[in-house]
């Protein structure tokens, strides 16, 4: 979008959102630097998933700005976030992936039609990609007859596919069980490291939170009450910071909620 790629890929400023009377982000602030992993990390309701839907262009700021690779996308018609999307991809809780196509299919929609590409092309890409997220073995299987944990494993091999400068994971441990959990994070990590991209989790899992994190938001009745390295939230002597770090340490067989 400019000439000289900006050094903070996603930034809020000041944004405010209310449904009806109630105020879910309240003059939220914060960045993500270009190829960093910032984890958005909150109790349910806090406004984790409505940052998220900010950015996609889902959801409009009542007030305050939002850029996006440095261009203000605050005021973007729908037309406008239609281009955004294309760079930056979200990973659906549900891996919103088409019920009708197989795992391959759904993996190799977003390169139909590419310049250049061949149907093998596509097929060969396709079992890369899915040997690197682990479905290999489920291509001909329709989303219905997997788990919630591989459709998302699913849904991160077809955004990998759409190849986006940045990717949004909005919980991508709720509602499976501890060892799905583990592996997504495992899944995500290395995705990490081999491919630097622009990353934004939301989640409430400090589990997977320790394991990605570069930069920490902490949401706490829709304000920001920790922005910065994961040493500051593993170290902070805040109240609820330190109740809510123990408990989910505590529990996390039990942290399902969404």
């Amino acid at each position: 979008m400019n000439e000289e790629p900006a050094v903070n890929y996603f930034e809020f400023r000041d944004v405010c959102k209310s449904f009806d009377d109630r105020l879910v982000l309240d003059h939220v602030s914060f960045t993500v630097k270009r190829g960093e992993t910032c984890v958005i990390m909150g109790r349910s309701g806090v406004g984790k998933s409505v940052s998220l839907k900010h950015i996609m262009g889902f959801l409009k700021a009542d007030s305050g700005r939002i850029f996006i690779d440095g261009q203000d996308v605050t005021d973007f018609k729908e037309e406008e976030f239609e281009e955004v999307r294309r760079r930056v991809t979200m990973v659906f809780q549900s891996g919103a992936l088409f019920d009708s196509l197989t795992v391959g299919e759904n993996i190799a929609f977003p390169l139909d039609g590419q310049p250049g590409l061949s149907p093998e092309d596509i097929d060969e890409y396709v079992m890369k990609i899915a040997h690197m997220v682990e479905v290999e073995d489920v291509l001909d299987k329709l989303p219905s007859e997997l788990s919630t944990g591989m459709k998302r494993a699913v849904a991160i091999g077809r955004t990998l596919a759409q190849n986006p400068e940045a990717i949004l994971f909005d919980e991508p441990t709720t509602m499976v069980d501890p060892i799905m959990a583990g592996h997504m994070g495992e899944l995500i990590l290395r995705l990490k490291k081999t491919f630097h991209k622009t990353s934004i989790v939301v989640t409430h899992d400090t589990h997977l939170a320790k394991k990605l994190a570069d930069v920490v938001v902490f949401l706490q009745e829709g304000r920001v009450t920790l922005f910065g390295p994961w040493e500051e939230f593993e170290n902070s002597d805040d109240p609820f910071i330190r109740n809510f770090r123990i408990q989910d340490e505590l529990i996390p067989a039990l942290d399902v909620t969404l």
